[in-house]
């Protein structure tokens, strides 16, 4: 059972908000750590929010907790994020060997509107609660599915040989075991992918402020969310089809198989009957 002690954190638990200077510049690192956060009994007297679990960290940052997998920390010394990593270790399920993490530039700017520079920062006003959630939620998505696409792509990229021999000789290919490994990693990421990440769900700050919704928009738009999505659900379709048709092949080939050998046994007993009947009747 994971350990239910909470994460360490720098300021005092009854600290107020981290005061943030009133132009600065923070760094968002989005970690993917495993195929699953368990955030299930962490109680603080920090939290910024529950769904997703953020909190306030280190000496004037945050940590945006997904069960999915994905951290995102913002305005944390490298100390800071090492600290939140290694106290997330018992929580992590499907852990990756690897952690990938990618940086974006958040700008504190009070005297401009919220926007999102293409290949830029991402600039608002002020790191308030809402804006916190809605920049963490777009980045955990980009990272979740990012994710996601490497591994349809390799799926993919295992089932283009038996597709091409199939096309090219008409016959199914004679490694039977590597057809069926294939058939059980396609399927493997189908359970994987399948309602994982909702992408284009809007994150629940919005419910309740949807003030911050052209900010989410814009930042959905920046990172293409709908269009991946969209492109990754048919990749899935072409491996659902793939590997329903090398099962059908299989299965077929099983069943005549299967026919070719009921032939063959009520060969052999016709002929082992005429075996008694003539010859042993002969005698």
């Amino acid at each position: 059972m994971p350990d239910s002690s909470p994460l360490p954190v720098s300021a005092p638990a009854a600290a107020p908000a981290p005061a943030t200077p009133a132009r600065a510049r923070l760094t968002a690192r989005t970690l993917l750590l495993g195929d699953r956060i368990d955030t299930a009994g962490l109680e603080r007297s920090d939290l910024v929010s529950t769904t997703p679990l953020a909190f306030r960290s280190g000496v004037a940052g945050y940590a945006v907790l997904f069960r999915y997998g994905v951290a995102v920390l913002i305005g944390l010394s490298p100390v800071e994020e090492d600290e939140v990593v290694r106290a997330l270790g018992p929580r992590l399920f499907g852990r990756y060997e690897q952690v990938e993490d990618e940086s974006t530039l958040v700008e504190i700017a009070p005297e401009q509107d919220d926007q999102v520079v293409p290949g830029g920062p991402v600039a608002i006003r002020a790191l308030t609660p809402p804006r916190l959630l809605v920049i963490a939620d777009v980045l955990a998505k980009n990272a979740a599915l990012s994710r996601d696409e490497r591994e349809a792509a390799r799926v993919l990229e295992v089932m283009e040989p038996f597709a091409a021999t199939l096309a090219r000789t008409g016959k199914t290919p004679t490694n039977r075991r590597q057809m069926l490994r294939t058939i059980g990693q396609a399927l493997q990421v189908q359970h994987r992918l399948a309602g994982r990440v909702e992408i284009e769900d809007k994150p629940d700050i919005l419910w309740d402020q949807p003030e911050f919704e052209r900010l989410w928009l814009r930042l959905a738009d920046e990172y293409e969310l709908k269009e991946r999505a969209t492109s990754l659900a048919r990749k899935l379709e072409v491996i659902d089809d793939t590997a329903r048709a090398l099962t059908e092949l299989i299965d077929t080939e099983r069943s005549v198989r299967l026919e070719m050998t009921i032939v063959l046994l009520i060969v052999v007993e016709v002929l082992v009957t005429f075996y008694e009947l003539f010859v042993r009747g002969g005698h």
